[in-house]
């Protein structure tokens, strides 16, 4: 016995499901496109299908020659053997016909995946900002299974039990055209009703699959920040918001299998209405003498076989409208802008034809000769969608080999500037240059190649050390692994572990402190031997003693590529050459931390509240409480 615990009133799942343009988009064509690469495999599985379809029509026949045999006391041996062979090879023929249509489906659900993976994957950073990932992941998976199912088994069932149907009527007619008269009319009538109901099934499917989707999101939402959940005390309210997209699906999937079940009535009471009708009025002629008796057997006989061909005809319908409603979802992924230029492929829309391991695979890193490159920032303006500008005209130049600080109140435009330098978003207006080549004209693999970022955050990906240390850089020797762990003082904490650098970190690195992850993300950026390394507060979580050694770390990157840093604790950056004090999107002030402190009062506050220089009394209280960490 469970004992139900009090819940607080139901949120409203998050909106999003079908948020995502469509434009143009046409379920049946697309639909039919997926089938397209494999046509010929579906054309050998529909022959099969209707060859096992032949068997069971002329069974009935059969049959009425070894009734007409039985009758007139003649040998039925031939006719017997013929009637055996024709149950057995629908049999074989049926067995065959299903393994290679599930094998089609698997390769057909394949593609659509890999397809969805890909695009996925390259999404640009602006929609993956906008899209809930539980959403997009509930389209490759359940999505994708629904259109797997309708772009092969739904198609071959639809045209299998047409045929089947259409050669069934031609046999009747060719026993008694008066009652397949009958038959039909009983047909038809009952096919207008489902007209009415099979559009009915794909609307409630797209409709579960939406709320399928809220559900992933909600899940994300809730997992992605377990340890906040958990400290707040919101499980009931997280609980409470993922319950509401369950109880969303559970009402949409009653409504499609509401529909799904009065079809299934439906075509049962077709056929036992045509087999009563068949049988009152072929009762009638046979006691007139009209028709013969193994004439209505027969007859009767295929009505009773109409049953399956209806039934896959139906069923192989339902299908198609659950897949129309699931291919406009996965469609809308496909309409999503993405980056096409992060593989340094000239065509990249055929992903079965390319090895996705080859695609990603990084180049080992190698020593450069060439200098580090300036980077220079020319009358560059930017703003979010929606809100009011985050740059405005913002002009200078990071000389190459050298190291310049970005620093200024939350919300300055710091990171947004590092954003565009690798073109995870595009400037409104101006342009950016590395080496004095605007990034503009170069792939965003070229640029991103050429950049080494360390995240505020310092994300770890589940895995190793190893594989995260060599995220960006898998043909790393032995040797450059050793320089940066040193470098990083992570070469400590590897010689603690038992498995070295085999050691698992948990999901997002959760076993991991947060200094430790801060140090792994800067080891793994300097292993790349990037020409522009950026660091976004690289050093917010780090002891004063791993900090300065980080510093030294930073000092020699310097020597080799450009460093730019973002630094909210000033101490980290009074020796570097250069710092641009940020304010409300633009440049305030210029300069060493020298000239700063005497010419900028903005700088002068950051820094005497951070115990850098003397406080002056007679100024207004330092905006310390507005720094964000």
């Amino acid at each position: 016995m469970t004992t139900a615990h009090p819940m607080p009133p139901r949120e409203a799942p998050s909106p999003a499901p079908d948020e995502l343009p469509a434009p143009g988009i046409r379920p049946l064509r697309a639909l039919l496109q997926q089938a397209r690469p494999y046509r010929l495999v579906l054309l050998g599985s529909l022959l099969l299908a209707l060859a096992a379809s032949g068997c069971g029509l002329v069974q009935p026949l059969v049959a009425r020659s070894v009734l007409d045999a039985l009758a007139d006391d003649t040998a039925v041996t031939g006719a017997l053997v013929l009637l055996g062979v024709l149950v057995v090879g629908g049999a074989v023929l049926t067995g065959l016909q299903s393994w290679w249509q599930q094998r089609t489906s698997e390769q057909v659900v394949r593609s659509i995946r890999r397809d969805l993976v890909f695009r996925l994957i390259r999404l640009k950073i602006p929609e993956l900002d906008r899209r809930p990932p539980g959403d997009l992941v509930a389209r490759v998976t359940s999505d994708s299974a629904l259109v797997q199912n309708a772009a092969t088994q739904g198609l071959v069932m639809i045209t299998n039990g047409l045929l089947t149907v259409v050669g069934a009527i031609v046999l009747m007619g060719t026993v008694h055209l008066g009652l397949l008269g009958v038959t039909l009319a009983v047909l038809l009538g009952t096919g207008a009703l489902l007209g009415l109901i099979l559009p009915r099934i794909r609307e409630a499917v797209a409709r579960a699959q939406s709320s399928v989707g809220a559900i992933g999101a909600a899940l994300d939402r809730s997992l992605g920040a377990a340890r906040t959940v958990k400290a707040n005390g919101a499980e009931s309210r997280e609980t409470a918001r993922a319950e509401a997209a369950v109880e969303e699906a559970y009402q949409a999937g009653l409504t499609g299998a509401k529909y799904v079940a009065l079809v299934q009535v439906l075509s049962g009471v077709a056929i036992q209405a045509a087999f009563l009708a068949v049988l009152g009025v072929g009762g009638a002629l046979v006691a007139s003498g009209d028709l013969d008796a193994s004439q209505l057997i027969a007859f009767l006989l295929y009505v009773f076989y109409l049953a399956s061909p209806i039934a896959s005809l139906l069923g192989g319908l339902g299908m198609l409208q659950q897949g129309l409603g699931a291919i406009v979802r996965i469609e809308q992924v496909r309409h999503l802008p993405a980056e096409d230029d992060v593989d340094d492929m000239d065509d990249v829309d055929d992903v079965d034809d390319v090895d996705l391991t080859e695609r990603v695979a990084p180049a080992p890193p190698a020593a450069r000769s060439t200098p580090a490159p300036p980077v220079e920032f020319d009358g560059v303006h930017f703003a979010y969608p929606g809100r009011g500008p985050a740059l405005r005209g913002i002009s200078f130049t990071v000389p190459g080999a050298t190291r310049t600080a970005l620093v200024g109140l939350s919300g300055a435009g710091k990171t947004t500037m590092f954003a565009l330098l690798q073109r995870f978003y595009e400037p409104r207006a101006g342009a950016i240059r590395i080496g004095g080549q605007d990034i503009a004209r170069m792939s965003r693999a070229e640029v991103r190649r050429r950049i080494a970022y360390v995240e505020q955050e310092s994300p770890v990906m589940a895995g190793t050390l190893g594989d995260n240390l060599r995220y960006a850089a898998t043909g790393a020797g032995e040797e450059d692994i050793a320089e940066v762990l040193r470098l990083t003082r992570l070469d400590s904490l590897i010689a603690r572990l038992p498995d070295g650098l085999d050691t698992e970190v948990g999901n997002r690195g959760v076993t991991l402190s947060g200094g430790e992850r801060q140090r792994l993300a800067i080891a793994r950026a300097l292993l790349r031997r990037p020409e522009v390394l950026l660091l976004d507060e690289a050093t917010a979580q780090l002891d004063a003693s791993n900090e300065q050694a980080l510093r030294e770390a930073v000092d020699q990157a310097a020597r080799r590529c450009t460093v730019i840093l973002i630094a909210h604790r000033l101490s980290t950056v009074t020796d570097a050459e250069q710092i641009i004090v940020l304010e409300d999107g633009g440049i305030r002030a210029a300069g060493s931390h020298g000239d700063l402190v005497g010419a900028d009062t903005l700088y002068r506050e950051l820094a005497a509240s951070q115990m850098l220089v003397p406080a002056v009394d007679d100024r207004p209280p330092g905006p310390e409480a507005r720094l964000a960490l």
